[in-house]
C-alpha cells in the first residue's frame, strides 16, 4: 500500500493517511478497500472459471439492511483488479469515470453491476460482446507479468 500511497501522492512516512479494510463478504476475490488521504481505491483479485475466457469479479457491497448492491459512484474512486493466468500477470485500475460510463457503479441509487467479467490482453475470444469489452478495458490495463512499471501506474491513478 505504501506504493499506492507515494502514486497517490502521499509519503511513504505518511502511513497515519493510509487507512486499509478488509471485505469479509467479499474475501473470496481478495476484497479490500484502502484510503489513501481523502481517495478511495477498492481492490478485487480476478477468477478464473471453467467455461468462459475472461475472469469475474464481485463488484458489490453489503448495504444497511443486508441486501447486495453495486458500488454507489461517489465510493469508490479507482478499482483495482489483479488478474493472473499462468505467466501472465496484471491489473485493471479503473478510474470513477470509466466504471461510471459503463454502467458498473451505481448512480443515484440506480443501475451498477454485482459482478463483471475482465479480459486481460492475453485473453482470446470470438465473443463480439467480450470483443468490445476488452477494447474498452485495454486503456485501463498494468501488464505486471515482467515488473511493474511505475509511470503507467501513476498515470492510471492520476485523478
Amino acid at each position: 500500500m505504501a506504493l499506492f500511497g507515494s502514486l497517490c501522492g502521499h509519503s511513504e512516512t505518511a502511513a497515519a493517511e493510509i487507512d486499509i479494510d478488509i471485505d469479509i463478504d467479499n474475501a473470496d476475490y481478495g476484497a479490500a478497500v484502502a484510503r489513501i488521504g481523502t481517495r478511495r481505491l477498492r481492490f478485487r483479485v480476478g477468477r478464473v472459471t471453467p467455461r468462459k475466457v475472461g475472469l469475474f469479479v464481485a463488484v458489490w457491497r453489503r448495504s444497511p439492511t443486508g441486501s447486495t448492491e453495486p458500488f454507489p459512484v461517489d465510493d469508490v474512486d479507482h478499482l483495482v483488479i489483479l488478474t493472473r493466468e499462468g505467466l501472465h500477470s496484471g491489473q485493471f485500475v479503473f478510474p470513477r469515470s470509466a466504471l461510471q460510463r459503463h454502467g458498473i457503479v451505481s448512480v443515484a441509487g440506480q443501475g451498477g453491476k454485482r459482478g463483471f467479467r475482465v479480459y486481460p490482453p492475453w485473453s482470446r475470444t470470438s465473443n463480439a460482446q467480450a470483443i468490445r469489452t476488452q477494447a474498452w478495458q485495454g486503456a485501463f490495463f498494468l501488464d505486471t507479468s515482467d515488473g511493474v512499471d511505475l509511470e503507467r501506474l501513476r498515470e492510471l491513478l492520476d485523478p
